[in-house]
C-alpha cells in the first residue's frame, strides 16, 4: 500500500509540473502573437484656460409687468391679441367711463358758471368802492351820516369777500374738471412698457375692477434684457466679482454658448444652504433665449496661461474628490500606464497638474483594452487643442 502511494504523488507532482510549464508557455505564446493594438495619440501641449466656477440657474425677464384696470365697468374694446409685441403707451382696453364723462361735462360747465359768477360779484364790488368814495365825500361835506358811511365800508368789505369766494369755486369746478378727467383717463389702458403679451385675461363684456381687487387681465414681459439667477456655494462665494462673464447654455439651444455679465450679489448667504445668489444679466437681440428657460455654465473668475490639459475622456479611473487618475503614454510602440493627478476640470478638459510632460504622446482612443506594456499601431495622432 505504501508503494501504491508513494507512486499516486509521484504522478500528482509530475502532472502539476507539466501543467504550469504548459501555462507559461501558452502565456508567452500570447505575447508574441498579440497584434498591435490600433489606437489614437495625441502629443501633450500647454494652453491658456479660464478658471471657473460651475453653476445652474434660470433665465426670467429683467422687466415685465402684470397690468390691471383701474377702475370698475363694463370692457367696451379690447385691442390686442396674445403673443404680439406693443410698444410703451400702445392702447390695450377701453372700459365704459359714461358716468365719468357726464360728470366731466358737468365740471366744465360748472367752470363756465363760476367764471361768469366771478364777474358779476367784481361788478358789484367796483360798484360797492365807488359808493364807499362818494360817503366819505358826503360826510366830509357834513351831509351824511356816520351810519350810512359805516353801511358803505360794510357792503364794499362783503363785496370782496364775495369776489373770494367766487374764484374759489373757480378752482374747486376746476378740480372736479382735473379728477373727471383722471377718472376718465383710468378707462383707457395702455401698455406701461415695451414688450409681448404673454397673457390676456380678458374680453369684451367682462366687469373690470378696480386695481385693489383686480386680477392681471395682461403680462407684458420684454425678453430684450434677461436675468439669470444662479447659486454659488460658500467655498465658491469669495471668487465671484461684479463684472465678471458668466457663460451659459441652454436646452434649447444645442451647440450655442451665451454670454452674461454678473451684475448683483447678494450680501449675505442663504441659511437654508449656505448658498449664494448672483443675478446675472444677459442681453438678448435678437430674442432667441425665452424667460423659464434652465442654464448650465460657468463663472469666468480668471486665465491661466501655459497649462496643460488632456481630454476627460483619456483619463482612466478619473477620482474628481482625490484628484487622481492614469494616463497610457506611448514610448516606442508600447503603453505605460502612468498615474496623474489632475487639477481644475473645465467641462470635457481636465487640467494635469503632475504626471505628464509637454509634448509626451497619450492615448486619446482606443484604450478600454490597452494593459501596461502592450504593443500599439497609432492609427491616427492628433493636434493638441
Amino acid at each position: 500500500m505504501k508503494q501504491i502511494a508513494a507512486l499516486i504523488f509521484s504522478a500528482t507532482v509530475l502532472f502539476t509540473i507539466s501543467a504550469c510549464g504548459k501555462s507559461d508557455t501558452e502565456k508567452k505564446a500570447e505575447q508574441v502573437s498579440k497584434p498591435p493594438v490600433a489606437v489614437e495619440t495625441r502629443a501633450a501641449a500647454t494652453s491658456s484656460v479660464s478658471d471657473g466656477i460651475e453653476v445652474t440657474g434660470s433665465l426670467e425677464p429683467k422687466f415685465s409687468v402684470d397690468v390691471k384696470t383701474q377702475i370698475p365697468g363694463l370692457v367696451r374694446q379690447v385691442m390686442v391679441s396674445e403673443w404680439v409685441h406693443v410698444k410703451k403707451g400702445q392702447l390695450l382696453v377701453r372700459i365704459d367711463v359714461a358716468e365719468t364723462e357726464a360728470q366731466v361735462k358737468r365740471a366744465e360747465a360748472g367752470i363756465v358758471s363760476a367764471k361768469a359768477n366771478l364777474v358779476q360779484v367784481q361788478v358789484a364790488a367796483n360798484r360797492a368802492e365807488r359808493e364807499l368814495a362818494r360817503m366819505l365825500k358826503l360826510k366830509e361835506s357834513g351831509l351824511a351820516t356816520q351810519q350810512a358811511l359805516d353801511d358803505a365800508r360794510s357792503e364794499t368789505e362783503a363785496a370782496k369777500a364775495r369776489v373770494g369766494v367766487a374764484a374759489a369755486q373757480i378752482h374747486v369746478s376746476e378740480e372736479e374738471l382735473r379728477q373727471g378727467m383722471a377718472r376718465q383717463a383710468r378707462g383707457v389702458v395702455v401698455a406701461p412698457i415695451d414688450g409681448t403679451i404673454a397673457l390676456r385675461d380678458v374680453n369684451v363684456g367682462d366687469l373690470a375692477s378696480d386695481a385693489a381687487a383686480a386680477k392681471p387681465i395682461f403680462r407684458i414681459v420684454d425678453n430684450r434684457l434677461l436675468n439669470l439667477t444662479v447659486t454659488v456655494s460658500s467655498t465658491d462665494s469669495g471668487r465671484v466679482k461684479v463684472g465678471q462673464p458668466l457663460e451659459f447654455t441652454v436646452d434649447s439651444q444645442p451647440g450655442r454658448t451665451f454670454t452674461g455679465k454678473v451684475m448683483y450679489i447678494n450680501p449675505e448667504l442663504s441659511s437654508a444652504d449656505r448658498s449664494l445668489k448672483v443675478i446675472a444679466e444677459v442681453p438678448n437681440v435678437p430674442e432667441n433665449l425665452k424667460g423659464g428657460l434652465f442654464a448650465k455654465g460657468r463663472i469666468v473668475t480668471g486665465f491661466r496661461p501655459q497649462v496643460l490639459q488632456v481630454p476627460r475622456s483619456a483619463v482612466g479611473g478619473f477620482d474628481m474628490q482625490a484628484k487622481k487618475g492614469s494616463l497610457f503614454i506611448v514610448e516606442n510602440g508600447t503603453v505605460h500606464t502612468r498615474e496623474i493627478v489632475s487639477g481644475v476640470v473645465n467641462g470635457d478638459m481636465v487640467e494635469i497638474a503632475s504626471g505628464l510632460k509637454p509634448g509626451e504622446q497619450y492615448v486619446v482612443r482606443g484604450g478600454f483594452n490597452l494593459k501596461d506594456g502592450d504593443k500599439v499601431a497609432v492609427a491616427a495622432q492628433h493636434t493638441a487643442k
